[in-house]
């Protein structure tokens, strides 16, 4: 179905039916969730069983060794992500947020996976930066999901990029935002601006293979040559 199909069909619906329909999560998924919508203010930050599936079954398929998230919020997309990992593998995952540390390590310790996530709390591109200090090419990350600042998002793909293994996949998630990306009125919104950037600069970029996917608000992936 096109998406302008789509536009005329009644979308809470749609998301329902699309939920129905894909498998469940996981009971410990559900409970963040649940705590998620019920403790905070911005709750739509959370990636969601449709989404958090996709992630699993990417990272099933790919059987990442190391992946690196970037916004780990209350820690469901890290283990979406976990889910996949070949044996021996882990999760590093960077928050901003402090106050949101105790909650994330907390909402770990309930799954099977809490040893094989690594949660560093503090600003992306500093992290990314130490991370790197400590990589060689051979410990290049298999699988990236990027869903922290909007703004930074161009910074982060150049950041990231040389730590991404050849062949190795980085998925970016919001890259459609609500449709601002195409909306003039948004033409001042430094979150906007950061994602039509960001989208720019891997539309040109010949060395990896990319597609937007318009789930929810948009997931790009991208596949490092």
């Amino acid at each position: 179905m096109s998406l302008s199909k789509i536009r005329n069909v009644n979308m809470t619906n749609l998301a329902e039916y699309i939920e129905e329909h894909s498998s469940e999560e996981s009971l410990w998924l559900q409970q963040i969730a649940h705590k998620t919508n019920t403790l905070l203010l911005n709750p739509h930050m959370l990636s969601g069983r449709v989404q958090g599936r996709l992630l699993s079954l990417l990272s099933h398929m790919i059987r990442p060794q190391r992946v690196l998230e970037l916004g780990t919020f209350t820690g469901y997309s890290a283990l979406c992500l976990a889910e996949g990992l070949a044996e021996g593998g882990y999760v590093d995952t960077i928050e901003k947020n402090d106050e949101l540390e105790e909650m994330i390590k907390s909402n770990f310790s309930m799954s099977p996976y809490a040893d094989r996530i690594h949660l560093h709390i503090g600003d992306a591109l500093q992290v990314i930066e130490q991370l790197r200090q400590h990589r060689t090419v051979e410990k290049q990350y298999d699988l990236m999901f990027v869903d922290a600042d909007k703004r930074e998002y161009a910074a982060y793909y150049e950041a990231l990029k040389p730590l991404l293994r050849k062949g190795g996949y980085l998925l970016a998630d919001n890259t459609l935002w609500d449709g601002h990306v195409i909306d003039k009125e948004y033409d001042k919104d430094k979150q906007t601006l950061g994602l039509r950037h960001f989208n720019d600069m891997v539309a040109a970029d010949k060395e990896v293979e990319k597609v937007i996917v318009p789930l929810r608000d948009g997931l790009t992936i991208i596949r490092k040559l």
